[in-house]
């Protein structure tokens, strides 16, 4: 035996209780009874917890990774620094003008590259030997 409930709702509420049923194609009550079943449930906060800890178990997976990613950015341009600016002797003053052209052009060529190697799905973090860092997933 059902009983009959009569209940107000908020305009922009009910709108969206009608927008759901019409969707799902379910009768509004079905979903009204459910809302308040789950709501009502003694179970209802353990499973809003476990919900929101799956949830944030990926969001700190995410953030890991990213760490890493970044760790091995900065590691990969300290490295090219460190190696440029101990293997590169200073250029004599009449020699700078036509350096920094050709540097210029370099520059252009090596930023068209990254955007190619980008656009294929590329990064360094794919090359990078997971045993190598101590860390075997991505």
């Amino acid at each position: 035996m059902r009983i009959k409930h009569t209940i107000r709702l908020p305009p922009d509420l009910s709108a969206k209780l009608a927008d759901y049923a019409a969707r799902k194609k379910v009768p509004q009550a079905l979903i009204v009874e459910t809302a308040l079943a789950s709501f009502l449930s003694p179970d209802g906060p353990e499973r809003l917890e476990a919900a929101l800890a799956r949830r944030l178990d990926g969001m700190t997976r995410q953030l890991e990774r990213m760490e890493r990613r970044v760790t091995i950015s900065n590691e990969s341009l300290a490295v090219f620094v460190k190696f440029w600016l101990t293997s590169t002797p200073p250029l004599p003053d009449a020699a700078l003008a036509a350096a920094q052209s050709k540097g210029r052009e370099r520059y252009d060529g090596f930023v068209e590259a990254v955007g190619r190697r980008l656009a294929r799905g590329q990064v360094l973090d794919d090359e990078i030997r997971p045993e190598s860092s101590g860390c075997n997933k991505k």
